[in-house]
């Protein structure tokens, strides 16, 4: 858990140190250039606001990551932006993260984890992550159906996210 921890600390400090960097960045601006295939406008508008800490900026840039649009396909990267946003509860990074772990993209797979993410994405309101959860439930042992579990109530209980 502490190794986790350090990685989400030292991205949470440059987040908050970066906070005045663009005042120009425009949320809109690059959600109209994403949806017509401009991805370096939408990284360049979506950038500053996630460093900014916007959750949905942060979520769109681990999509462009793991779909490599606009940049270059990166699972890590895309990991990255995805559990910041889901630390501060937005519903389909926290989604998006559990599909990461389910498939051992960017990070080692883990069906406990994917189970975990995908419960917290569902009770936040993500419907396609309760099924995502329930597909991934079905590959698990009852023993790693308990771990999920436990993993789940300890998140909410730490960060009264759920």
């Amino acid at each position: 858990m502490k190794k986790s921890l350090v990685p989400f600390c030292l991205t949470l400090t440059i987040l908050l140190g970066s906070a005045g960097m663009s005042a120009s960045a425009d949320f809109q601006k690059g959600t109209a250039a994403y949806k017509r295939g401009d991805y370096a406008t939408a990284l360049r508008e979506w950038e500053p606001l996630a460093k900014q800490g916007n959750t949905d900026a942060m979520f769109n840039l681990g999509t462009m990551y793991r779909k490599g649009e606009g940049v270059p396909k990166n699972y890590k990267t895309a990991v990255q932006w995805y559990r910041i946003a889901a630390w501060w509860g937005h519903a389909s990074a926290q989604g998006g993260l559990g599909a990461m772990y389910a498939h051992g993209a960017g990070v080692k797979k883990d069906y406990a984890r994917a189970y975990m993410w995908g419960n917290i994405a569902a009770t936040n309101g993500n419907k396609k992550a309760a099924k995502w959860r329930d597909v991934v439930e079905k590959k698990m042992t009852p023993a790693e159906i308990a771990e999920a579990q436990k993993l789940t109530h300890e998140y909410c209980k730490k960060t009264k996210g759920c």
